[in-house]
């Protein structure tokens, strides 16, 4: 098998966000033929601008977009705010706009907070309108856990969920290449 290459990706800048925590977990399960990566901290883009994008886009924002393309696969965890998805993702997804990096690209969401469904649902509808292929959308029960990325790896619930989410990027991918990596 062909090793499958994960973008994670968190909605939040803080360090201890259960979010980030459940993509950190995902590194600690992904087997062998899969590696996550982590993009840039989202706070090192620019306001989305078009005319900038136009004339030159700056390098942090040339990085992110290399980062989406060269993954095989994303996956994307973001806490709601006020109803919405965060202001540093929504800005990300906005430098995405103009490029084809997350074009036709499997993407998985997760939601630590299941009862956060507004942000998630735009999110969702977000990536679609962009082209991205949104394969799979996991709730992760988190609410009331003070959980770090250990604990949510070792807990055989929360890691059967984050196991099923690769196996079903790796799926993805390998459909989409016409069969097994």
């Amino acid at each position: 098998m062909t090793l499958m290459r994960v973008l994670a990706i968190s909605g939040s800048l803080r360090e201890s966000s259960s979010n980030t925590s459940l993509l950190r977990a995902l590194v600690t399960l992904a087997p062998a033929d899969t590696t996550v990566h982590f993009s840039a901290p989202l706070d090192s883009l620019p306001f989305f601008n078009s005319d900038v994008e136009e004339a030159r886009l700056p390098q942090s924002v040339q990085a992110w977009r290399q980062d989406v393309g060269l993954a095989d696969a994303i996956v994307i965890s973001s806490p709601e705010y006020a109803h919405g998805v965060s202001g540093v993702l929504k800005n990300a997804l906005d430098w995405l706009v103009g490029g084809v990096e997350i074009n036709g690209k499997p993407v998985s969401v997760l939601n630590a907070r299941p009862q956060a469904s507004v942000a998630h649902g735009a999110l969702v509808e977000t990536l679609r309108v962009m082209g991205a292929r949104v394969v799979d959308q996991t709730a992760v029960p988190l609410t009331g856990r003070k959980l770090d990325h250990s604990g949510i790896a070792a807990d055989p619930e929360l890691a059967a969920l984050l196991q099923a989410v690769l196996s079903t990027l790796r799926q993805s991918t390998e459909d989409a290449a016409g069969g097994p990596a």
